[in-house]
């Protein structure tokens, strides 16, 4: 199984904002952190603001945050609403399908995937390695990058 790009910026997203819970941070200051592109960013936040996960705070010293604690963020929720598509085999298409056991054998493999990711919250993963910080790209000295 592969994720999206779009679920991986929506991750790197979350785990961000989850080590710097006191304070706004802007999208800039998170694409030049992971050196990737601002403007798909800009996308998966607005998603992410829109679906509840984060919270966008308007103006000069806005940003955004964590609309909830890491704990309530569940990983396994978060990755359902970022795919799209979770067949991990197109089967509809194959003449063996209607008498293929490996159909069900599939099905119970991406069941135990999504069964594992719901066990953990944003703070699980959070605390899993520790601080991660440091290998980040730091954002140039004084500039306060737009939201």
């Amino acid at each position: 199984m592969r994720l999206t790009r779009y679920t991986d910026y929506a991750m790197r997203v979350l785990l961000y904002l989850g080590s710097r819970p006191d304070r706004l941070c802007s999208i800039s200051e998170i694409a030049v952190a992971y050196g990737i592109s601002q403007n798909h960013l800009m996308k998966v936040v607005s998603d992410l603001v829109g679906a509840g996960y984060l919270e966008s705070v308007r103006g000069r010293s806005g940003g955004i945050r964590l609309a909830m604690p890491t704990e309530q963020i569940n990983v396994g929720k978060l990755i359902l609403y970022t795919e799209d598509d979770f067949d991990l085999v197109e089967c509809g298409e194959c003449v063996i399908a209607p008498a293929c056991g490996l159909t069900s054998v599939l099905d119970e493999a991406l069941g135990a995937f999504l069964d594992i990711l719901g066990r953990y919250s944003l703070a699980d993963v959070l605390a899993k390695k520790g601080d991660f910080t440091h290998l980040l790209h730091a954002a140039p000295q004084g500039s306060r990058p737009s939201a």
